[in-house]
Order: structure tokens, then C-alpha cells, then sequence
């Protein structure tokens, strides 16, 4: 498989969710995949928030930290930047549509609705596959902006 979006661009990250260098964090990984971004994530009992669910804060840090990297690529690629774009969440809102298994292999596809020089906004759906059929726990909508030398999560993963 090709690397992550975080392995390739930004593999001295700290953060919870995504950073490749947070031993205890939750290590997600995007992948773009021609028309939308990919995260695949198998959860365990200490992402539960009762028995059977995983809490709705991790929820919401699987589509921040996801959504945050597909905005940076896109933009990235959209524009042919020279370097990888520092991006941070404008505003994320989650809709939790039922619970989420905290027992099943998670999905999350991001799609770039819009993107402009300096913003991405960007939608997400959450789900599991039950045979061939997506069961839809989640949604997201998103809004990432450019942030410049002086902000200080510009370039946090050095």
C-alpha cells in the first residue's frame, strides 16, 4: 500500500490523532483515492464509551484530524504549492447518526466540496460494512484554512 498522507508529509508529528510520533495517540492514516480521502480505523476497548460504542471524542478526532489532512493535500495539489500547507480547523461539526461499533473496522471517506487558495471545505461520512452495505454512524462537515509562518501550528510536525 502507498504511504499515509502523515508518514509522507508530516512523519514527526505529535498529535493524538494523527501524529506518527504519539506512541499512545491514535495514528490514523489518510489516503487519497482519486476522488475522496480514505481513513481506515480498527478501534479497541479504550476508545469505548459504554459497551459496544466508542465515545464521540474520538469520533470527532478521527474527522478533525482526517478532514484537516485531506484539506492540506488537496490544496497542495490544487494549487502546486512548493511546500505542504499548515492547515487548522476553522470549524468541524459532527452529526452522531447512531452509535458506533467500537468492535468493527471503521471507514471515514472525505470529499473536497470546496477549496479556494487559503480554504477547504470539506464533507465526511463515518461508517461501518455490514457485507457490502455501508451503515452510515456519523457525518461531518468541515472548513480548514491556510495558516502562515507566524501562527504557531505552522509546520507542528517538525
Amino acid at each position: 500500500m502507498e504511504i499515509s498522507i502523515q508518514d509522507k508529509y508530516g512523519p514527526n508529528g505529535i498529535c493524538f490523532g494523527c501524529g506518527p510520533k504519539n506512541e499512545s495517540g491514535l495514528k490514523i492514516k489518510t489516503y487519497y483515492m482519486d476522488d475522496y480521502y480514505q481513513l481506515k480505523f480498527e478501534t479497541n476497548e479504550s476508545h469505548r464509551a459504554f459497551q459496544g460504542a466508542i465515545n464521540g471524542g474520538i469520533i470527532g478526532t478521527l474527522f478533525d484530524c482526517h478532514g484537516n489532512w485531506a484539506a492540506a493535500y488537496e490544496l497542495f495539489t490544487k494549487y502546486e504549492l512548493k511546500e505542504f500547507p499548515s492547515t487548522v480547523t476553522a470549524y468541524f461539526n459532527v452529526t452522531l447518526k447512531k452509535p458506533t461499533p467500537s468492535d468493527k473496522l471503521l471507514y471515514i471517506e472525505a470529499s473536497i466540496t470546496e477549496a479556494t487558495m487559503r480554504k477547504a471545505k470539506v464533507n465526511m461520512i463515518m461508517y461501518i460494512l455490514k457485507g457490502e452495505e455501508k451503515i452510515i454512524t456519523a457525518e461531518c462537515d468541515a472548513l480548514y484554512v491556510l495558516i502562515e509562518e507566524n501562527h504557531p501550528a505552522y509546520h507542528r510536525w517538525e
